[in-house]
């Protein structure tokens, strides 16, 4: 099993600075001689069994892993309420992204960040946060062009005339967004850092920058030397064979995150063309063995691991078996009986009453089997 953390921070830059989280689930696979031999994939799937008082943020942290990535596994879990022994999915097994397996690697819909070794031999992968609609996280190639530990981060202007309240700059400090470490990129005003807020981590919330978690910059940080390359993609759909099975791994499209910040619940996704050719291409010359009910099915529930969808019957015979979630809650609505048991009544009957002219925020239940979580101190203007 494999278990990590997460961290978050915002970047800063002469004129300006981004937010930018990476969460991860920090996974290094043993020491190959060269990059050919990675397996192409990183960590072993896990599950988790809910206490009362758990929330998915705490949960998500705890095993080194985002807030979308753990809800899209457990779509019909209330994020805030989960209640006691929920069995949930832990999406804790990444396929590699389709991409030169060297340096740092990042995969935008999955919102992972891949730091592979210097020889290529090894990769660990952590959870992050990206841009938010409007001031994305661009897509291409630069390298890691500073690195300061204890970063001041000082407001863009765009920042500054959307809140002129903002201050100049905020030095070294547990109120810094940019958090402890900074790695600044070659592309003006972006960068890798930590946060001050880490339950932003795993979703959309920066100004463009990469986030991560406190704990994970700390990590990657003295791996990471200048110059180092930094290739950032946009590969909602990964496919990998692994022992003679092919894996199908999909991610929500990034304008589909906003969605499920925003308003909660998983839009019905179709297979677009650039789907079906990515997983022809893996396929290679064994397509016939492809399974299109069960491709579809992934492809349509978007939960973020690998299913397996097709089996090389020459290989599989001597292979390990299928790894194949069984998530308690996926099959359909929460049962709201496990979410308020004796001990949430208990609590519940002590939490204070507001005053009749405060705004109150509808209860969780209120909402359904998919509950919005946008947090509006995560959609600030801190990067």
């Amino acid at each position: 099993m494999t278990t990590g953390y997460c961290s978050k921070g915002t970047i800063g830059k002469a004129g300006g600075r981004f937010l930018l989280t990476v969460c991860a689930v920090m996974v290094l696979i043993p020491a190959a001689a060269s990059a050919g031999d990675l397996p192409p994939f990183v960590g072993e799937m896990k599950t988790h069994v809910t206490k009362y008082e758990d929330t998915l943020v705490e949960i998500a942290r705890a095993n080194d892993i985002g807030f979308n990535e753990l809800r899209s596994a457990n779509p019909y879990v209330d994020p805030w309420m989960p209640g006691a022994d929920v069995k949930l999915v832990l999406p804790t097994r990444h396929l590699l992204p389709d991409a030169v397996r060297r340096g740092i690697v990042i995969n935008l819909p999955e919102m992972r960040l891949y730091l592979y070794g210097p020889d290529g031999g090894t990769v660990e992968s952590h959870p992050i946060g990206v841009g938010r609609e409007g001031l994305s996280t661009p897509v291409g190639t630069t390298k890691v062009v500073r690195k300061v530990v204890g970063p001041i981060w000082r407001p863009t202007d765009r920042m500054r005339k959307e809140h002129p309240e903002l201050p100049v700059e905020v030095g070294p400090g547990p109120e810094n967004p940019m958090g402890t470490h900074a790695m600044y990129l070659g592309w003006d005003q972006y960068a890798i850092h930590g946060t001050d807020k880490p339950y932003a981590i795993g979703r959309r919330a920066s100004s463009g920058c990469i986030r991560m978690y406190p704990e994970d910059i700390i990590k990657v940080f003295p791996k990471t030397a200048v110059g180092t390359s930094v290739t950032v993609v946009n590969q909602p759909v990964k496919a990998a064979w692994i022992d003679g099975r092919l894996y199908v791994e999909a991610h929500p499209p990034l304008d589909q995150a906003m969605m499920i910040e925003e308003q909660g619940g998983r839009p019905f996704y179709d297979m677009t063309d650039e789907d079906m050719k990515q997983i022809l291409r893996i396929a290679g010359d064994r397509e016939d063995l492809l399974d299109w009910a069960k491709i579809r099915a992934v492809i349509r529930n978007r939960q973020g691991y690998p299913v397996a969808v097709a089996e090389d019957p020459g290989i599989v015979a001597d292979a390990p078996a299928a790894v194949e979630p069984e998530p308690a809650e996926s099959a359909g609505p929460p049962v709201r009986k496990a979410a308020y048991g004796p001990e949430q009544e208990k609590h519940a009957e002590k939490a204070p009453v507001a005053p009749a002219d405060e705004e109150v925020a509808p209860s969780p239940a209120a909402y359904g089997p998919y509950l919005p979580v946008r947090h509006p101190d995560i959609y600030n203007v801190n990067g």
